[in-house]
Formats: C-alpha cells, sequence, structure tokens
C-alpha cells in the first residue's frame, strides 16, 4: 500500500473518523511498528511535515531516519539511459534500491521545480522511488500533491462543522514568490469527495489544472465566493497556465476580519502575515490554523498505520 494521493483513501468519511479515535488514544498501536523503520527523505524544507510525521512514526513506535537530499545525499539522476558525466551523482534505481533495505516505510517531500509543467506533472522523484523501492511509499508533499495536509484538512473540517452542507471556500492570496500548487490541488480533489457547497476563488489567470477542478465552482469575485461561507482556506498558488508565473499580487486578495465574516479560517502554514492574511485573522478565535497542525501528526499517524496494518 503506498499513500501518494489523497485519491488512495477509500473512504474518507471512514478515515476521518478512525483519525480522530487516534487522536484520542495516540499509543494505543504503538506495538504496531515496534520492529519497523521510516525513512523520511526531504528534498525541500518542512517543519509541520517532518516533526508531525516522526512524532506519528514515534506514536505507533517506529524508528526514525530522517535525510535532507538538499544538504546531505548525492544528487540523484531520474532518466534511463542518461551518460552520467554532468551533476548528477547516482541514480534513482540503486538508491531507491538501498533505501528500501535500510526502510520499512520510505516518506518523501520533493517540491515543483516550476519551471517545465511536463516534468512537475510526471512526479519524477515520487515516481522514482515508487518505481524502484521496495517498500511503501507515503507522499510527504510533492510536485503535484500534498495529500498529508488534505487528510489534515478533513479531520479538522469534520472538528469544526456542525452543518449538513457547510460553504466552503478556498481563497487565492497574494504571496511575493511563486508558489505551486499541490496543497490546493489536494484540498480540492478532497473537497470534491464532501457533502459541502465548495467554491473556488482567485483572480483570473489563476485557474488551476483544469483536470483537477473538474466540476468545482469558480468564482473570481472574492466577495461575492465569501457570502455566508462557514469556512475560508486561504493559499497562493502560482499560475498554472503560464506556468510558475506570478501574474497578480493584488493585495485587496489578503483575508481580513471583515471579509471572513463569520466563518473559520483555515491555512496549512507558513503563512506570511499582513500579506497573505491579516494579523488580526491569524490571532482571532475564529482562525484553526493551530488545531491544523495539530492534526497533521494523527493524519500520518493514520496513514502509517494503515500500511502497517497493510505489510503484516
Amino acid at each position: 500500500m503506498n499513500y501518494l494521493s489523497i485519491n488512495d483513501i477509500d473512504s474518507l468519511s471512514t478515515w476521518v473518523k478512525e483519525a480522530i479515535s487516534l487522536k484520542k488514544q495516540p499509543k494505543k498501536h504503538k506495538a504496531l511498528g515496534s520492529d519497523k523503520t521510516i525513512g523520511l527523505l526531504f528534498f525541500n524544507n518542512s517543519l509541520r511535515t517532518r516533526l508531525s510525521t516522526q512524532k506519528a512514526a514515534m506514536n505507533l513506535g517506529m524508528e526514525v531516519i530522517v535525510m535532507n537530499f538538499g544538504s546531505e545525499g548525492w544528487a540523484l539522476e531520474y532518466a534511463d539511459g542518461t551518460v552520467m558525466d554532468q551533476g548528477t551523482s547516482e541514480h534513482i534505481k540503486e538508491a531507491a534500491q538501498v533505501i528500501s533495505q535500510y526502510c520499512d516505510i520510505i516518506a518523501i517531500r520533493a517540491f515543483a521545480g516550476l519551471k517545465d509543467k511536463e516534468l512537475d506533472e510526471t512526479e519524477e522523484v515520487l515516481n522514482g522511488f515508487k518505481t524502484y523501492a521496495s517498500v511503501p511509499i507515503v507522499n510527504m508533499e510533492s510536485s503535484v500533491g500534498h495529500p498529508l495536509q488534505a487528510l489534515t484538512d478533513a479531520i479538522t473540517l469534520e472538528e469544526h462543522n456542525f452543518k449538513n452542507n457547510p460553504k466552503v471556500v478556498l481563497s487565492w492570496a497574494p504571496h511575493p514568490r511563486a508558489l505551486p500548487h499541490a496543497v490546493a490541488n489536494s484540498f480540492i480533489q478532497m473537497m470534491q469527495k464532501q457533502n459541502a457547497e465548495f467554491v473556488i476563488t482567485h483572480p483570473e489567470g489563476y485557474d488551476l489544472d483544469p483536470n483537477i477542478t473538474k466540476d468545482s465552482k469558480i468564482e473570481y469575485d472574492q466577495e461575492k465566493a465569501l457570502e455566508n461561507a462557514d469556512f475560508v482556506y486561504v493559499k497562493n498558488w502560482s499560475s498554472y497556465t503560464d506556468y510558475g508565473q506570478i501574474k497578480s499580487q493584488d493585495k485587496n486578495w489578503e483575508m481580513t476580519l471583515k471579509k471572513l465574516g463569520k466563518a473559520k479560517f483555515m491555512h496549512c502554514l507558513p503563512v506570511r502575515r499582513n500579506v497573505v492574511v491579516a494579523d488580526e485573522v491569524l490571532d482571532s478565535e475564529q482562525s484553526l490554523v493551530i488545531e491544523q497542525a495539530n492534526n497533521r501528526t494523527y493524519a500520518a499517524q493514520l496513514v502509517l498505520k494503515k500500511i502497517l496494518e497493510d505489510l503484516k
């Protein structure tokens, strides 16, 4: 069993209920991973993902190995038939097989380069390990998706939702850097599994991959989209059509308390205060960001638990 996409979940509501149950007794299944090792491979920086996944593994009794490829590992080659006389020192074929001998599960974090859309969408790093590793693979954020975050968000929504059909809005926000689409993509895919009124709002020119948004409602007027919202999830992403470009830094899209209304505020963190969202929102009782961060542990723990059970 691999966990590469939110679509790997067979029943989201069942998984969410199980994660909430795990949260009440996080050490209940500590014997499950007592003789197992997880390798966390980071090709990009991390705070919540690293610490929460490590804690999740420890809650299950696992040993944890962490490697930061950016500063510690050899530069990997992924293409077949390459004459490796340039910058790369080791091929994914050997690296994945070797790491598989040291670990029972491999978890990988490798962002989009935002230069070549076609290359990013091949999920070169994630699929390279999936192809050549002999152990299960977990996606800790890839070029296209962040399924651990999406599961976390589903848990958080369930804990704070008191309606049969809540209105959930995913709103773009300005950011000084070009950011990938992974969090937004997985959040959309997760919301498509929910019984909710779901709206995506962003400036024109920031439409995401239509193969992911599908028939989700898209509203270019942020104020209209936010009307009567129960939850507002804010995230920046760069252009998909003009891949990786910043088409707008319109400060009017920053989330304020006035815009938020009575809705709960969500964001995956890290977040740039007073650029993406105002202090008054983050510091208010309507903000769920710290609870989301806490739920990262239980999302990861549930995924690892299911993989460990599958290995038995």
